[in-house]
C-alpha cells in the first residue's frame, strides 16, 4: 500500500494544473535544503573548533553534552511554527477495502521526510565519531547516536500530535504555550539550566550507555499516542467539516497551512508579479552584505554586540520592515474587493505573519555565512531572528493598520515616495531601537551574552504569544478597515 499511495500522489502531482509552479517551488526549496545541509556539515565537523571558542574554559565534552538538549528545545519551538502536517486525501480510499492502519502508517512514514529530522545527523554525528568514541568507547557512541535519533523522532511525532490535537481543542495549544513559557522562564532566571541538565543526562549515557534506551522508549510512546489519535480521528477533517474543500495553491509548500496558506500564496504572487513589492523584498537579500560594514574583528573579539545588534536586526528584518510598512497598501487597488469577499480577517492577518516568518528564516539562514567570521555572530543573528519574528512582525503589522495612503505597485521603488507618511518614519524607532535598549543594561554591566539572551527571550516570548497578537491586530484592523479603504480610494 505504501508504493500504491506514493504512486497515486506522484500521478496527482504531475496531472495537476499547477505542477509548473510546484516544480519551481520544489527546486528552490531543494537548493536551500542543500545549502543548509552544507552549513550543518561544516558546523558538525568544525564543532571541535567552535565549542572551545563559545564555551571558554569549559571541557569540550561538557559543552557538547550541554548543547544537545538545548538544540532539541530550539528544534521543538521551530517545528511548532514550521513543520508541516503530512497530508493524504483520504476520501477516495474510505469506501474501498483499505485498512485504516495502512493509511496511518503512510502518514507516519511520510512525516519522517522532513529537514528537521536530517539536520541532527550532520550536526552531532561527526563529533561523536571523532571525540565520543575515543572518550567513552564504541558502545557509548552507538547509544549517543540512538539517543539523538530517538529525540529527533520524539520531537517529530510530538509536534504532529500537538498540531492535530489543537485542531479539535484550542485549549490544548494554549496549555502547550504556557508550558513552554514556564520552562523558558525557569531557564532565563537560572532556576534550572537546560545545558547542565543536558550535560548530566548525556554524561550518564556515556558512563552507562543502556540509559540511552530511555529516549527510545519515550519516542515509541509518542509514536503510539500519535497513531492512536490518528486512528480515532481519521474522519474528522475530511468528513466532520462542512467547509469547502481547500483549493490547491500554485505553491505546494503553502498548502499545508490551509486557508492561511492560500492567502499567503496570493500575496506571494502579488510580490513576484509587481515591480515595487518585488524590489522591496529583493533589497532584503542585497542588504545581507551590510554586516561587512559593521562586523569588525576588534568589535567581535571584544564581544561588543551593542554596536553590532543594529546591523543584525536590520539585515534579518529588512524585508519585514520595507515590505511590511506598506502591508495593506499593496492591496490598495483592490482593497474594496477584499472587504466584500468572504475572507476571515484573522486568517488574512495570519497569512501576513506566515510570509514574514518564512522571509526572515530564509534571510537569517543565508546570513549564516557570517559564522565563518566568528561563531559569535551566529548567536547574534539567532537573537535578532527571534526578535524579528516575535516582536518585529507585530509592530510592523500594527503600524500598517494606521497607514491610509494608496500606492501603485507597478511603479519602481527607487526614489518613489508614494504611500510614505508619518507612520513609516515612526515605525523605524520601536523596530530598531527596542532591541538596543533591551541589550543596553547588560552591555553596560559587561554581560554581553546575557544581553543577547534577553533580546532572544523577548522575541521568543512574543512569538509564543502570536495568537494573542493576531487577535489584537485583527481587532485593530476591523476597526480601521473602512478608514483604510477610504484613504486608498483617494
Amino acid at each position: 500500500m505504501l508504493s500504491t499511495f506514493l504512486s497515486h500522489q506522484r500521478k496527482s502531482f504531475w496531472r495537476s494544473r499547477n505542477r509548473g509552479g510546484s516544480i519551481a517551488a520544489q527546486v528552490v526549496l531543494g537548493f536551500f535544503m542543500l545549502y543548509f545541509l552544507a552549513v550543518a556539515v561544516g558546523v558538525g565537523f568544525g564543532m571541535s573548533i567552535f565549542l572551545p571558542e563559545i564555551f571558554k574554559g569549559v571541557d569540550i565534552l561538557t559543552s557538547f553534552n550541554g548543547v544537545i538538549l538545548y538544540y532539541f528545545a530550539l528544534d521543538f519551538v521551530m517545528r511548532l511554527q514550521l513543520q508541516e502536517l503530512p497530508t493524504l486525501s483520504i476520501i477516495p480510499y474510505l469506501h474501498l477495502k483499505v485498512p485504516k492502519g495502512k493509511i496511518i502508517n503512510f502518514l507516519n512514514i511520510k512525516a519522517l521526510f522532513s529537514a528537521f529530522n536530517i539536520w541532527p545527523i550532520f550536526l552531532f554525528f561527526p563529533f561523536i565519531f571523532m571525540e565520543i568514541i575515543d572518550e567513552y568507547g564504541g558502545f557509548a557512541a552507538v547509544m549517543y547516536i540512538i539517543s539523538i535519533i530517538s529525540i529527533t523522532l520524539f520531537n517529530n511525532y510530538l509536534i504532529l500530535y500537538i498540531k492535530r490535537k489543537s485542531i479539535t481543542n484550542l485549549l490544548f495549544t494554549l496549555g502547550g504555550i504556557i508550558v513552554i513559557t514556564i520552562f523558558a522562564a525557569l531557564e532565563y532566571f537560572k532556576v534550572i539550566s537546560l545545558i547542565n541538565v543536558s550535560d548530566f543526562v548525556f554524561r550518564a549515557i556515556g558512563e552507562r550507555p543502556y540509559l540511552g534506551f530511555g529516549f527510545t522508549l519515550a519516542a515509541f510512546v509518542v509514536f503510539y499516542v500519535n497513531s492512536s489519535f490518528l486512528r480515532s480521528n481519521l474522519y474528522i477533517e475530511e468528513l466532520g467539516s462542512k467547509q469547502e474543500k481547500k483549493v490547491s495553491t500554485d505553491y505546494a509548500f503553502l498548502n499545508r497551512f490551509g486557508k492561511v496558506g492560500e492567502l499567503a500564496a496570493l500575496e506571494l504572487k502579488l510580490v513576484i508579479r509587481h515591480k515595487r513589492p518585488r524590489n522591496s523584498v529583493l533589497m532584503g537579500f542585497l542588504f545581507l552584505f551590510y554586516g561587512f560594514l559593521f562586523y569588525k574583528k576588534p568589535m567581535i573579539d571584544a564581544d561588543s554586540f551593542g554596536m553590532m545588534i543594529f546591523a543584525a536586526i536590520f539585515m534579518t528584518g529588512f524585508s519585514i520592515l520595507t515590505y511590511g510598512q506598506f502591508m495593506f497598501a499593496w492591496q490598495s487597488a483592490h482593497f474594496d474587493g477584499l472587504l466584500t469577499n468572504k475572507i476571515d480577517l484573522k486568517n488574512f492577518i495570519k497569512a501576513k505573519f506566515l510570509l514574514f516568518t518564512i522571509a526572515s528564516i530564509i534571510i537569517t539562514l543565508l546570513a549564516s555565512f557570517y559564522g565563518f567570521l566568528s561563531p559569535k555572530l551566529l548567536l547574534l543573528h539567532l537573537a535578532a531572528f527571534l526578535y524579528n519574528i516575535g516582536f518585529g512582525t507585530v509592530i510592523v503589522l500594527y503600524f500598517a493598520t494606521l497607514n491610509y495612503k494608496r500606492l501603485e505597485i507597478n511603479k519602481s521603488a527607487s526614489f518613489n515616495w508614494q504611500g510614505v507618511g508619518a507612520t513609516q518614519w515612526i515605525l523605524g524607532f520601536p523596530f530598531l531601537l527596542l532591541p538596543i535598549l533591551i541589550y543596553l543594561p547588560f552591555g553596560l554591566t559587561d554581560k554581553p551574552y546575557w544581553g543577547l539572551f534577553a533580546v532572544g527571550i523577548f522575541g521568543l516570548v512574543n512569538l509564543l504569544m502570536r495568537g494573542f497578537w493576531v487577535n489584537l491586530i485583527t481587532a485593530k484592523f476591523e476597526k480601521q478597515r473602512y478608514k483604510i479603504a477610504e484613504g486608498f480610494r483617494e
